[in-house]
């Protein structure tokens, strides 16, 4: 096991350009000079907007949709949209009721925001203005708002034809019957609440046709290309090779972007029936109140535990509220379903039982945001175990190193099947204890804080399955299953070498990191490596950039494919050096032999402008490849962190200072650690955004009540603290390089770390939060309500 200190000085190979290099990243010189290209700067000859209505009710029946007859040729409602299927996200989980969702709305609404009717104009402001006089004739029906209440019997219908509101219900069970006679028996009810996604630019979409290739090209800020490409062909009845998707330079994703969006469809039929390119791009408010939404997991739960702590088992039923429509590809029970197995996490446990219940309400749909449902189980689990040690009277620490799967057990099937490939998940604990110094945290408490603010310390730890394979996801029916992933590789006639790739970096520095390995593979200076990704008609079939994959994927295809063409470099360069192949080897860019050397580019402008240099026997195939790559197992890879913080409380005020931060991860072997750290920095902000900020209610009548950033509060500098952050190295042993999936871990652990930091602070004053985010008014609140219980009956 490798373990390395962030701050410590790079290796000889890190100061390279290789694996392990902290290589300033290659697209920031355009990205930082404003000459990146996204799609609202795409401007193509004849463009018109377009500006949607949307429904302003969360549930009602459409009597009539009126349009000023001035208007009538540059509105459009469903009844225009002759031939276009709706979107169907199914799945193949025993028991999924399938949502069919209207690219503009038909019978009724079923969330605020619901696209009703599409208008086009020469500029977004007059497209704006057409939409505002076109008015709705709509029967309000009762809302259905709480997932809990969505679940009784009488609630209103989201979708009639059902009977209930329940997308999916799911059971897994190992025998409870060990755990009951347990000493140590805490129930809770723990929450989190809905977020919106935020990433800096919305979605957006030009849409083109080209009548010389009879191709339709879509613009679209997508992080899977090629799966919008899948179901765009189902909903318009085209065949793929007339459809082109190109995502651009994309402005963050966090699964916000990896879905089809009604949008989408109806501006690809525009263009179709008007014959000139049509733009649509989603402000912010349309953003917050209509589009995607996440995290709403609610969470009745027992943990029963010995006196030691030693952890004899969990009981939980788990609810996540899925919005109105199953979006497509993941479906509307990725979020839920997911949580029995995952709910266990790293810990060790003899029995286990959870109930999960996908339910549709009228909201928008719930997508996998950053860290997926593992940050949900991660806040009730970890809180549990914070509870267990309480009643325990142990450290919570002690807790969890008494429980945590040890590595000489690996690799380790979990209690539900999850095989772990690799890792030191106590050393991780131990690591993040140590750096936050529980003594000196618990010394700081007896003495007490001038201010009068309470001290509290929290921890957490998560493990993630990234890289999922074919047959996890083949297990859950739904249109997404991985399989090989491709990568093309082609050395051009100056020396340089184009990468294709079918993922798609949105932030995630994929053209420098990709790079990297190219160059641990043939020795080319990175700075001549292009990476094009983004572009249906460019790139191999790839399911896209999701779950942590890219680097284990789309890395090991791309070691796979500059493999196979350094081989086909030395057999040329050998010829060129008289040499038999046996008797070079390439390295450093350079194909040498006894004789000499012969560098890459030579051999390629040998062979792409002097063949009649080269014997008759050379292989044709030539200087381009494409290589397919899947690792060693396919049960994924399982990264993983501990995190430790100390906050402070103002009683009075509500108000939590983030004080201290401690990340201990281990992302197995890391290509490019700057860009880990970057990777990791942003998903603590986006955590510290759930643990404390980041809220969309709604009220009774599902109306959304963040609707502009004035409401919805982000974490901003003044919030975020720098964390120290330590990285161990565990390779994992089935993938290339030993790398595994790092980019949503950073947000999954800090909703509960700071929550029981919180917690702990509180503990002296009977308080307990079991909700996020921790507002100062939920703070407060739980003072107040505590203080009232002791206070003696009148």
């Amino acid at each position: 096991m490798m373990l390395r200190n962030a701050q410590e000085p790079a290796s000889d190979a890190s100061a390279g350009q290789g694996v392990g290099a902290r290589l300033p990243r290659k697209e920031d010189d355009r990205l930082m000079r404003g000459r990146g290209q996204f799609v609202a700067d795409i401007r193509l000859a004849g463009l018109q907007d377009v500006a949607f209505v949307r429904s302003p009710l969360a549930h009602a029946r459409i009597r009539g949709i009126h349009v000023p007859e001035r208007y009538r040729g540059s509105v459009f409602t469903a009844a225009d949209l002759t031939g276009i299927k709706p979107i169907r996200a199914v799945s193949g989980l025993p028991g999924f009721k399938v949502s069919e969702q209207p690219v503009l709305a038909t019978d009724k609404v079923r969330q605020v925001g619901e696209l009703v009717a599409m208008c086009v104009a020469p500029t977004r402001a007059e497209a704006e203005d057409i939409a505002a006089s076109v008015t709705l004739d709509l029967e309000e029906l009762p809302a259905v708002y709480d997932m809990l209440k969505a679940r009784e019997l009488g609630a209103a219908l989201v979708h009639e034809h059902w009977g209930d509101n329940v997308f999916l219900e799911t059971n897994f069970e190992v025998d409870l019957t060990p755990a009951l006679d347990a000493p140590i028996k805490v129930t809770r009810e723990i929450s989190t609440a809905r977020q919106c996604m935020a990433p800096l630019e919305g979605r957006g979409v030009v849409a083109s046709f080209d009548h010389r290739l009879d191709q339709l090209t879509l613009h679209t800020g997508s992080q899977m290309p090629h799966i919008v490409r899948n179901g765009l062909s189902d909903c318009l009845g085209m065949e793929q090779g007339q459809i082109r998707i190109v995502s651009p330079d994309v402005g963050g994703g966090f699964g916000h972007k990896g879905i089809l969006l009604p949008e989408e469809v109806c501006l690809s039929w525009l263009t179709l029936q008007r014959g000139h390119p049509v733009r649509w791009t989603e402000d912010r408010r349309e953003h917050l109140v209509a589009s995607a939404n996440c995290r709403e997991h609610h969470y009745k739960i027992t943990v029963y535990a010995d006196r030691d702590g030693t952890l004899r088992g969990i009981d939980c039923e788990a609810t996540v509220d899925s919005g109105a429509y199953s979006s497509y590809p993941f479906s509307a029970c990725l979020e839920a379903a997911q949580v029995a197995s995952i709910l266990p996490g790293p810990y060790q446990m003899p029995a286990y039982r959870c109930r999960t219940f996908s339910v549709a309400t009228n909201k928008c749909p719930i997508l996998p945001y950053r860290g997926v449902a593992r940050t949900g189980v991660c806040f009730a689990l970890e809180i549990m175990l914070d509870a267990v040690a309480a009643e325990a009277g142990l450290e919570p620490g002690e807790v969890r190193l008494r429980n945590l799967v040890r590595p000489e057990q690996m690799p380790f099937d979990n209690i539900t099947k999850k095989h772990f490939d690799s890792g030191d998940y106590p050393e991780a604990m131990r690591r993040a204890l140590t750096a936050i110094d529980i003594a000196g945290v618990r010394a700081r408490q007896r003495k007490g804080e001038s201010d009068g603010r309470l001290i509290g310390v929290g921890m957490s730890i998560y493990c993630e399955q990234a890289a999922h394979g074919t047959s996890v996801y083949a297990g859950w029916g739904i249109p997404m299953v991985p399989g090989h992933e491709q990568a093309g590789a082609r050395l051009t006639p100056d020396g340089g070498l184009e990468l294709r790739v079918g993922v798609h970096s949105h932030g995630q520095g994929m053209e420098t990191t990709l790079a990297q390995v190219a160059h641990e593979m043939l020795g080319v200076d990175a700075a001549k490596v292009r990476v094009v990704h983004g572009d249906t008609a460019m790139t191999p079939y790839s399911t896209g950039t999701w779950g942590s994959r890219s680097m284990v994927m789309a890395g090991g295809a791309v070691a796979s494919a500059c493999r196979e063409l350094g081989e086909r470099a030395k057999k040329i360069g050998a010829k060129l050096l008289q040499l038999n192949a046996a008797d070079v080897v390439l390295a450093d860019g350079l194909v040498k032999g006894r004789s000499g050397s012969v560098s890459l580019t030579e051999i390629a402008h040998t062979w792409y402008r002097r063949p009649q240099d080269l014997p008759s026997d050379v292989d044709p195939a030539g200087l381009e490849t494409t290589s397919g790559y899947k690792p060693q197992r396919d049960s994924g890879t399982f990264s993983y962190a501990a995190h430790a913080v100390i906050v402070a409380v103002a009683p009075d005020l509500g108000d939590v200072e983030i004080l201290d931060y401690v990340i201990v991860e281990d992302g197995g072997v890391l290509v490019n650690p700057m860009i880990v750290d970057g990777q990791i920095f942003g998903g603590l902000a986006q955590g510290i955004g759930t643990a404390l900020y980041e809220e969309m209610p709604f009220d009774a009548a599902g109306q959304p009540l963040a609707t502009t950033l004035a409401d919805y509060l982000l974490p901003g500098p003044t919030e975020v603290p720098e964390p120290r952050l330590d990285h161990m190295e565990t390779p994992s042993p089935y993938t290339e390089f030993g790398v595994k999936g790092i980019g949503e871990g950073g947000a999954i652990a800090p909703p509960a770390a700071i929550a029981n930091a919180v917690n702990d602070a509180l503990r002296p004053l009977g308080v307990e939060l079991l909700h996020s985010p921790i507002s100062p008014r939920r703070v407060v609140a739980a003072i107040l309500a505590a203080r009232d219980a002791e206070r003696p009956a009148a």
